[in-house]
């Protein structure tokens, strides 16, 4: 739309509902702010427990060191096979969908099992077989037999050789 053909009152209405956006940004803006003031200072205070809700810049802290150590990266990575999944699954569900719609017989014969399948909790189609996807480092995933009581780990090999050892010890 042409500025010369905008009359006065719609500028003023645009102008109105600009500053009224930027209002409620704002106002947002401040409340989060708030917020997080506040929950800083109940934390340093000790009012509310720090170990279980912890604080604004203990997070803060947390997260330009893991940034620094290939968080990016990883996070990358995990956006990326999301998409690749969510592409995937849409478009085989599309196909399915099609060949189902144009076969008569196939959608009678697959009616009862897609039934069973829709009513099932999505959670149960999960697999509990960690290693049948994709693994970076297989000792990224445990089946639970080896339960190891020590701190915490920063590399795969000491992982992989305090979990020996304690299951050494178990046995």
């Amino acid at each position: 739309m042409n500025k010369q053909f905008i009359s006065e009152e719609r500028k003023q209405y645009l102008r109105k509902k600009k500053h009224k956006k930027c209002a409620i940004f704002l106002t947002q803006i401040t409340i989060l702010l708030g917020f997080l003031i506040l929950w800083e200072i109940l934390a340093n205070q000790q009012i509310i427990d720090s170990f279980i809700t912890s604080q604004p810049s203990r997070i803060w802290q947390t997260f330009t060191n893991l940034s620094g150590n290939e968080l990016m990266t990883h996070i990358g990575i995990t956006v990326y096979e999301t998409m690749v999944g969510f592409l995937l699954g849409t478009v085989l569900g599309i196909l399915i969908a099609i060949i189902l719609w144009w076969s008569d017989f196939l959608s009678k014969v697959a009616e009862p099992y897609l039934v069973v399948l829709n009513s099932l909790p999505k959670v149960a189609l999960r697999s509990h077989y960690y290693y049948l996807g994709r693994s970076r480092n297989s000792s990224n995933y445990s089946d639970g037999s080896c339960d190891c009581n020590g701190g915490l780990f920063t590399t795969n090999e000491e992982v992989n050789s305090k979990v020996l050892e304690i299951c050494k010890n178990k046995a």
